[in-house]
């Protein structure tokens, strides 16, 4: 007993929580059965799917804006900045499944399965990179562009959504900061794009 009051008055030292770990198959079936009941928002879904789907989501539209305008603004071939664009989306979304699914297995933190949240963080990253990256399929590249930042306005909007919804910042707020990333990662792809 006075081991505990001595632990309660140290925070640095742990105190050890018995958790049972989450396989895939349950967390898979726990996520299905949120979306069906309509119980989005509780703390368990926003740690395990928002959460981790957002971070790849910011991640995917914000960190491949750079490689992918700086290609188009410096070689003017629109295939070449969607090769590029595809490229740095596959890239990040592994990059940021395993760096999400690698941070903890989910025991200490409460936050389910490192597969599914490493699954969903990645999925996330690379739809965020890619869907800007597909109006470069078009062969003029001045249409391509506009097609391009149509694309990234509506990602970044619906990420201040999100963000709005779930974790409840304030609307404006949310926009000034998602939009203000964007516009500093594209400055970043117009200097180096015109170097």
């Amino acid at each position: 007993m006075v081991q505990e009051k001595n632990n309660l008055d140290r925070p640095e030292v742990k105190i050890e929580q018995q958790t049972e770990k989450v396989t895939v198959r349950q967390e898979i079936a726990a996520i299905i059965s949120a979306l069906r009941n309509n119980d989005d928002t509780s703390h368990d879904f926003l740690l395990r799917v928002v959460q981790p789907g957002l971070a790849g989501l910011m991640d995917g539209s914000v960190s491949t804006l750079a490689p992918i305008f700086a290609t188009a603004f410096a070689t003017h071939n629109p295939f070449t900045a969607f090769l590029v664009g595809i490229a740095s989306a596959t890239g990040a979304g592994i990059s940021m499944a395993f760096s999400e699914g690698l941070s903890d297995d989910g025991t200490l933190t409460g936050r389910g399965s490192p597969v599914v949240r490493g699954g969903i963080t990645g999925i996330m990253t690379f739809l965020g990179g890619a869907l800007h990256t597909l109006p470069f399929l078009v062969k003029d590249l001045h249409f391509a562009l506009v097609l391009a930042y149509v694309v990234v306005a509506i990602e970044l909007v619906l990420i201040a959504a999100i963000r709005h919804r779930y974790f409840k910042t304030q609307w404006l707020k949310s926009v000034i900061q998602v939009v203000g990333s964007g516009i500093l990662v594209f400055i970043a792809a117009m200097i180096f794009g015109n170097a």
